[in-house]
C-alpha cells in the first residue's frame, strides 16, 4: 500500500510591500503633477537618496510658487534587519524580525491666506520572520487647516474623507474623524490645528482583517486627498487679499510650527532618530510670526475662525452645535 504523507505548513498571510511601494511612488508622482498644474509656474525639486538593502527616499520640495508658497511631498521606503530597541520594547513580538516601512507624507502651504493649508500621510509597516505570519499595520489620513474658513470647503473636505474611508473600511469614518480631531490638537493652546479630516494608526489584522483590506484603505485615502484638496485650492488661490489677511496667515502658521515641533510624532521621531533634517523639517511653513497675547477683534473674520472653525464639528451636518472631543495627554 502506498502511503503519501503531506507535511503540514501554516498558511501564511499574503503581504506585498512591492505593490505598496509601487502605489506610493505613483501617488507621489500624481500629487506633484497636480500641485504643479495648480501653481502654473513652479516645479518640485526632485531628489533620490538610495537607502540600505534597496530602500529609497524621494524628497520633493516646491518653493516660491505663484500660488503655492511651499510644498513638500516625501516618499520613503526603509528596509532593515533589526528594529531599534525602542520599537521592540513597545512591541516585543517584533524582536528578531526583518522589517519594511513605506510612506508618502505631504504638506501644502498656499500663498493666498484664503486658501487653506493641507496635510496628508499614508504609510505601511511589515515585520517578517521565516515560518511565521508577518506583523503588519497601516496608518494615515488627511487634515485641513484654514486661515479664513468657508463652510463649503469644510463640507466638501469631510464628504470626500467619509466616502474614501467608507469605500474601504465601512462604518469607520466617524471613528477616524474623532481620532483626527484628538490628534491634531494643541494642548498648550487649548485649540485644534484646523478642521480635521480623518486619521488612523496601528491598523493591523485585528482591525482590518487582511493586508489587502489595509492596502485598499491606503489607496482610498491617498487617492481621496487630491479629490478633497484640489477643488478647494483651485477656487481660493486667486481670491483678492491684503496685508491684514497675509499678516493673520503668518500668525496662524506659527501654530502650525508649534504643533509640528512639539507634538507631531513623525517629526519628533525623525529628529530623535537623526534622520536627514532637511527632509524631516520640509513640512515647516516658509514664513510665520508670533505676537504676545494677541486676540482677534470681535466680529471680524479673524474672530470667526476661532468661533466657528477652530472647534470640533460634524462638518457633514454643519448646522449642528460643536462636538465634545477628548483631549490627548502629553
Amino acid at each position: 500500500m502506498l502511503v503519501v504523507v503531506y507535511a503540514w505548513q501554516p498558511m501564511l498571510q499574503a503581504v506585498s510591500m512591492e505593490a505598496v511601494r509601487d502605489y506610493l511612488l505613483g501617488l507621489q508622482d500624481r500629487i506633484c503633477a497636480a500641485l504643479e498644474a495648480e501653481d502654473g509656474a513652479a516645479r518640485f525639486r526632485r531628489d533620490e537618496l538610495p537607502g540600505e538593502k534597496g530602500g529609497l527616499a524621494r524628497p520633493r520640495v516646491l518653493e516660491g510658487g505663484t500660488h503655492i508658497e511651499k510644498s513638500g511631498v516625501m516618499f520613503s521606503h526603509t528596509r532593515g534587519v533589526d528594529l531599534p530597541r525602542a520599537a521592540t520594547a513597545r512591541r516585543p513580538e517584533l524582536a528578531g524580525r526583518a522589517f519594511e516601512a513605506a510612506s508618502v507624507s505631504l504638506i501644502v502651504h498656499p500663498r493666498n491666506p484664503l486658501a487653506p493649508t493641507s496635510h496628508a500621510n499614508v504609510r505601511a509597516f511589515v515585520a517578517t520572520k521565516e515560518g511565521e505570519d508577518p506583523v503588519w499595520w497601516f496608518g494615515g489620513g488627511f487634515d485641513l487647516t484654514p486661515i479664513y474658513g468657508f463652510d463649503e470647503d469644510c463640507v466638501h473636505w469631510h464628504r470626500v474623507a467619509r466616502d474614501a474611508v467608507e469605500s474601504a473600511a465601512p462604518g469607520r469614518y466617524g471613528e477616524f474623524k474623532r481620532q483626527c480631531d484628538t490628534y491634531f490638537h494643541l494642548p498648550h493652546r487649548g485649540e485644534p490645528r484646523g478642521i480635521g479630516g480623518v486619521f488612523y494608526d496601528d491598523q493591523g489584522p485585528a482591525e482590518l482583517g487582511s493586508f489587502e483590506r489595509g492596502f485598499a484603505l491606503m489607496r482610498a485615502v491617498g487617492d481621496g486627498y487630491l479629490a478633497a484638496y484640489i477643488p478647494i485650492l483651485s477656487r481660493r488661490k486667486t481670491m483678492p487679499y491684503g496685508e491684514r489677511e497675509r499678516d493673520f496667515q503668518l500668525y496662524r502658521r506659527g501654530r502650525y510650527a508649534e504643533f509640528n515641533l512639539a507634538y507631531d510624532r513623525g517629526t519628533r521621531f525623525g529628529l530623535e532618530a537623526k534622520s536627514r533634517a532637511e527632509s524631516v523639517l520640509a513640512s515647516m511653513p516658509p514664513l510665520c510670526l508670533w505676537r504676545y497675547d494677541w486676540q482677534p477683534e470681535s466680529g471680524t473674520a479673524e474672530a470667526k475662525l476661532y468661533e466657528r472653525y477652530l472647534v470640533p464639528r460634524d462638518w457633514l451636518h454643519p448646522e449642528q452645535p460643536p462636538e465634545a472631543v477628548h483631549q490627548p495627554s502629553t
